[in-house]
């Protein structure tokens, strides 16, 4: 549903966006994760056929987005930080005025205006003006105007840059809503724990090109190691250390407890309680050390890209 190959925008001297190449299917939600000025948003622009690539390629359901830039936008929807509201307007007079753009029947557009203020937990607000709504209604109201048309592909940019916590989960819940729709959604987002918890991948992008892609638990393994586990002991394991080294490698010691990594806690664990207990050695705790995505993101973005010549 989307596909990109070796996208790039160059601006005079300033590569922008560099060789970026994403694939994401039907059904599937991926996350695209940078820093400010990383090249989050001119991607998006190229996706949407706002921008032109320099070079590379760009298909949005199929359409090419330099050669069928119509069939691009009407077959996408987007959602920005600022969704560009029309405060004065009703909620349905708003929408209204957007599916007639898209060459929608009023009776369309009321009909699934109405479906999906309800499915978003807004129903009976339609005529209330956009102005009186809360930011998180108003973020949803941009939500729905960008799926009034019945897009395959939704390009998220930022959805809840700036809310407040209430607001922006009321977003974040109404995007895990998408999912079951079948839907091709790409999500930049700068909320670590709403691309965690949304995304079935996520694409890391710095300097203009992706560094690191994978699923959440793929890319904890691939840059911070093996799980971390704490192993508490009843007293100091210090004296039977290399006995204890015979089943595991130790990575450090801190009073009662060690330290190590295991690829397959579920083989290794209990190995290791069983020759702890034949070394008379009481265990108090055996623990995971939660490796989070922020470590694996600050990881990757600080490998600062030399610039291409």
């Amino acid at each position: 549903m989307i596909q990109t190959h070796e996208l790039v925008k160059k601006y005079e001297e300033f590569l922008a966006v560099r060789g970026v190449s994403l694939n994401i299917a039907e059904g599937e939600l991926v996350a695209l994760l940078g820093p400010n000025g990383a090249g989050k948003t001119t991607t998006i622009r190229m996706m949407s056929a706002i921008l032109q690539p320099t070079s590379g390629w760009a298909r949005i359901n199929g359409y090419d987005v330099v050669r069928e830039p119509h069939m691009v936008h009407r077959s996408i929807g987007v959602l920005t930080e600022q969704p560009g509201l029309y405060e004065r307007m009703s909620g349905l007079e708003y929408l209204l005025f957007y599916g007639r753009l898209y060459g929608l029947s009023d009776a369309v557009i009321k009909k699934r205006g109405l479906d999906l203020l309800e499915r978003f937990g807004m129903g009976g607000t339609e005529n209330r003006r956009v102005g009186e709504y809360s930011k998180g209604m108003k973020q949803k109201v941009g939500l729905i105007r960008a799926m009034l048309h019945d897009p395959a592909v939704l390009l998220l940019d930022e959805p809840t840059s700036a809310m407040d916590p209430h607001s922006a989960k009321l977003v974040r819940d109404a995007i895990a809503e998408l999912r079951q729709d079948k839907r091709a959604i790409l999500l930049c987002t700068h909320n670590l724990v709403e691309a965690e918890t949304l995304a079935d991948r996520m694409a890391i992008i710095n300097a203009g090109q992706i560094v690191a892609e994978g699923t959440a638990v793929s890319l904890k393994q691939q840059l911070l190691g093996a799980p971390l586990m704490e192993l508490t002991l009843t007293q100091s394991p210090n004296g039977e250390l290399s006995e204890i080294e015979k089943v595991i490698h130790i990575e450090r010691v801190t009073g009662n407890s060690l330290y190590y990594r295991t690829a397959e806690p579920a083989t290794t664990n209990p190995q290791v309680v069983r020759h702890l207990a034949g070394l008379g050695l009481g265990v108090v705790s055996l623990t995971p050390i939660t490796q989070s995505l922020e470590d694996v993101y600050l990881r990757v973005v600080a490998e600062k890209l030399e610039p291409e010549e």
